[in-house]
């Protein structure tokens, strides 16, 4: 068994988006093949509903798939299809855009006005980029939750973990998606296969990754790409963290625990054409989707 050695561990980046809602970006718009499959991760965290009220309005997507997870708040989203439905704390949808779709998303406060969510795209092979559009909407309560005697909690939103499998299924990046909850103090070990992508996300407290059996706050060298970087060995809240190769992640939990989500999935190894939220493999195919919002011809009819 080897564990993965951290690559990176950076802030998520303060971002604007939709219509004015303020959230946390951890990666997108970049490299895609950091953490292919893997596009974007988004952090959509506020206590303000003027930093989220006005939402996603009405928007494209073509050649991906959304995951949307809804810590507290609720979002309420509706599409081109007549699909229409919200989004409460706990729950989870799978959204393939495949051919295309438009769809709005417009996130709700709870009673205190807090919301918190995170987004996640994932890519489509070329086989599927044309595929029909399709939703997986789980609720909060069909997710496995599994405790531990020293109180670590997972929750698998999707794949496979001790026998459990999460309730989102048929996805193209065949993924790993777990919330992981680890008390004060305690040392854990997550298995995660070797041919799979994989970062987490830290979102509470603090955890030591590097290497866990050393001492929280020290400066760590690693080589990433051939350059010299510094990583902070103690990651806390709004951090992604990176991962090599190997088929275990330990985690060192900091004074105050650490909540984090651990995504993993096989990398699909193909170019990547993107503008914005449309994702495919060639210009050529890009230009194809613009031609087709401008005439109308975006959706197309089920098959």
């Amino acid at each position: 068994m080897s564990i993965r050695p951290v690559l990176s561990a950076t802030p998520a980046q303060p971002t604007l988006e939709g219509a004015g809602v303020k959230l946390s970006r951890a990666f997108g718009f970049h490299d895609p093949e950091a953490l292919d499959p893997f596009l974007l991760f988004d952090d959509f965290r506020n206590e303000r509903p003027e930093d989220y009220l006005k939402g996603f309005p009405w928007h494209p997507h073509r050649g991906i798939e959304t995951i949307t997870y809804v810590l507290s708040g609720s979002v309420e989203h509706g599409d081109s299809l007549g699909n229409r439905g919200t989004l409460g704390a706990g729950d989870v949808q799978w959204m393939t855009a495949g051919s295309g779709i438009m769809h709005q998303e417009m996130p709700k406060g709870n009673a205190a006005g807090q919301m918190h969510g995170f987004q996640l795209w994932a890519n489509l092979p070329a086989s599927l980029k044309m595929t029909t559009p399709r939703y997986q909407n789980v609720k909060g309560t069909e997710i496995p939750e599994m405790t531990d005697d020293d109180g670590t909690v997972v929750r698998v939103i999707t794949g496979e973990f001790r026998g459990r499998r999460g309730p989102v299924d048929g996805i193209a990046a065949d993924p790993q998606y777990l919330d992981i909850s680890v008390p004060p103090g305690h040392k854990k070990t997550f298995p995660v296969d070797t041919y799979r992508r994989a970062f987490a996300y830290v979102f509470a407290g603090s955890g030591a990754f590097a290497d866990a059996s050393a001492p929280a706050g020290v400066l760590l060298e690693k080589e990433v790409m051939g350059q010299e970087v510094n990583i902070r060995d103690n990651s806390g809240d709004r951090t992604l963290i990176r991962f090599g190769t190997g088929d275990e992640v330990t985690v060192q939990a900091g004074e105050e625990g650490v909540r984090f989500l651990l995504v993993s999935g096989a990398p699909i190894r193909e170019p990547v054409a993107w503008h914005g939220p449309i994702v495919m493999n060639t210009q050529d195919e890009i230009h194809q989707a613009m031609r087709d919002l401008r005439n109308n011809t975006f959706i197309r009819p089920a098959h």
